[in-house]
């Protein structure tokens, strides 16, 4: 007897292919997670060897005093920082990862059994989960009380802190015997002992506030409790990749506005080893349309990269299109040029008239020059006109600058060249005044449409923050520390923009983020968040 071929020849071949390509990706992702393993190896050695390194420091400060030896107690202690929050953010981002693609969650390692327990002098607040009213097994309503669980989280108010206990009784139907219990809440960190207010505490101290971890440590001290440097980057590293979904919304909502402001700063990196520095950026491109009555909310959208390469000023503004309110540098000039086809630029140059003026002014202050100081005035009336149409409509700054800035900006024009004939071309002046000539266009573009700013004042501001903080760490620990700088600056700046405590708003985002669906993840951003008061986030 003869059957018919139950699958033709190319649903067979079709099939083949399948598992072919399903094979080479359960090989691409074992050899992912072998190299990911070898690196969290790799940076557990090097956390071991700094950490005997840091111990041997200490034993020889005790027996000298040294302004050298703090300095690299003070190196290594930020350079464990900024390993063992990546370790950390590394270890959360897989799991993570691991979850989403639906493969069983991976057996978290096991805390050492000699976890500290924590202070017994702090105030216990108790929070009680009620079990169901009826049995889920049978329906029986008569349910006993059979015992409870406990779990104790540590908790920052401001000032102060507190235990919070989270209780939650057992009941046992009498019907059949089933016991049940409220679940317990979702926490930022699984079985992890931190609450969100105290986590939210230690992110912005760092990052707003510019406290290293260990100095937090020293201050948690004085309060009578003994929270470890590493135990707190940990934290950190969960938390960077806990927000990973909100920092990248962040950035697109940021980057598809129609006028964005950019500019970026240095930060020393240290080179592990070497006790010597390199030179890594972090840049920031800003959309705040406040000043024209704009509908969409402001926010600043952070990146960090190791040199100052036109190709991370591609990454970072290559998917913008429109206004670009930015300084003279270079990288920025392949955004400008002009399509073959449209013979339109995918951004349009606006130049920054602060950065001008004070090139003049630093010429001023220097030689009191008469014509620096008539140079001054005059662009001053040009800022005059700014300060009074701030805060309208488009239309109407549009037609105040075409009325009164833009006479104004020609005989600006017309006063520059001629001060430039009458002074040395190798003089400060005539270079101060040959950088406002030369950029004359992009200076004056702000005239040409009334959502446009005079100045790149909002990405200065914005980089304001990350100066602060270069001044009290003196230096980043790493490159990953860097990245995970420029992700908190981007959540805490953005919800300060807003009118937000940024304190608050993580307080409420750590307690929420992780169990909140990812295709709603826009309820979380700053300017439509709105808290939680349930009292289930300490």
């Amino acid at each position: 007897m003869v059957f018919a071929a139950s699958n033709p020849p190319d649903e067979i071949a079709s099939l083949k292919r399948m598992l072919a390509e399903k094979d080479a990706l359960l090989e691409e992702r074992e050899r992912v997670i072998l190299v990911r393993d070898a690196e969290l190896y790799a940076k557990t050695l090097q956390i071991e060897h700094l950490k005997a390194q840091l111990a041997a420091l200490r034993r020889a400060r005790f027996g000298r005093s040294s302004e050298k030896l703090d300095r690299e107690i003070e190196q290594l202690e930020l350079i464990l920082g900024d390993l063992e929050e990546g370790v950390a953010e590394s270890k959360a981002r897989a799991e993570r990862a691991t979850c989403d693609t639906g493969s069983p969650r991976p057996n978290k390692e096991r805390k050492p059994p000699g976890r500290k327990p924590l202070p017994e002098h702090l105030p216990r607040e108790r929070i009680v989960h009620e079990p169901p009213t009826e049995c889920a097994s049978c329906g029986g309503k008569v349910l006993r009380v059979i015992g409870e669980d406990m779990t104790e989280v540590l908790e920052y108010v401001p000032s102060s802190f507190k235990v919070v206990q989270h209780v939650r009784p057992k009941v046992s139907c009498r019907a059949c015997e089933a016991i049940m219990q409220a679940p317990l809440p979702s926490f930022p960190i699984e079985r992890g002992r931190p609450g969100p207010g105290l986590l939210a505490h230690v992110v912005v101290s760092k990052y707003a506030d510019a406290l290293p971890l260990h100095r937090q440590t020293v201050i948690y001290a004085r309060s009578g409790v003994d929270i470890d440097r590493s135990t707190m980057a940990d934290w950190v590293g969960d938390m960077a990749a806990l927000v990973d979904p909100l920092y990248e919304r962040i950035g697109l909502h940021v980057r598809a506005g129609p006028v964005v402001f950019s500019d970026d700063t240095t930060v020393p990196v240290l080179a592990p080893g070497t006790g010597k520095t390199a030179t890594g950026r972090l840049w920031v491109v800003v959309r705040d349309e406040r000043t024209w009555v704009g509908s969409a909310a402001p926010a600043a959208f952070y990146r960090y990269s190791r040199d100052r390469k036109a190709e991370h000023a591609e990454q970072l503004l290559g998917a913008c299109r429109g206004f670009l309110h930015a300084d003279g540098y270079a990288g920025f000039n392949g955004l400008y040029v002009l399509h073959p086809k449209t013979g339109e630029p995918r951004l349009a140059e606006v130049a920054c008239w602060a950065h001008a003026r004070r090139k003049i002014y630093d010429v001023h202050v220097a030689t009191l020059a008469p014509l620096a100081k008539e140079a001054l005035k005059r662009i001053a009336e040009l800022f005059a006109i700014e300060a009074g149409i701030n805060g309208h409509p488009p239309a109407e700054r549009l037609a105040a600058r075409q009325t009164e800035s833009i006479s104004r900006l020609a005989d600006l024009a017309v006063f520059l060249r001629g001060a430039l004939a009458q002074v040395s071309g190798k003089s400060t002046l005539a270079r101060a005044i040959r950088y406002a000539l030369s950029r004359w266009d992009a200076l004056t573009r702000y005239t040409t449409d009334g959502r446009l700013e005079m100045t790149n004042n909002a990405a200065e501001r914005a980089i304001r923050p990350l100066t602060l903080g270069r001044k009290n760490y003196l230096f980043a620990g790493s490159d990953s520390g860097g990245h995970r700088a420029a992700k908190m600056y981007t959540i805490i700046e953005s919800a300060k923009m807003n009118g937000l405590d940024p304190e608050a708003y993580l307080r409420d985002v750590f307690a929420r983020i992780g169990s909140h669906k990812i295709n709603r993840i826009d309820e979380l951003l700053p300017w439509n968040w709105m808290p939680v008061t349930d009292g289930t986030s300490g």
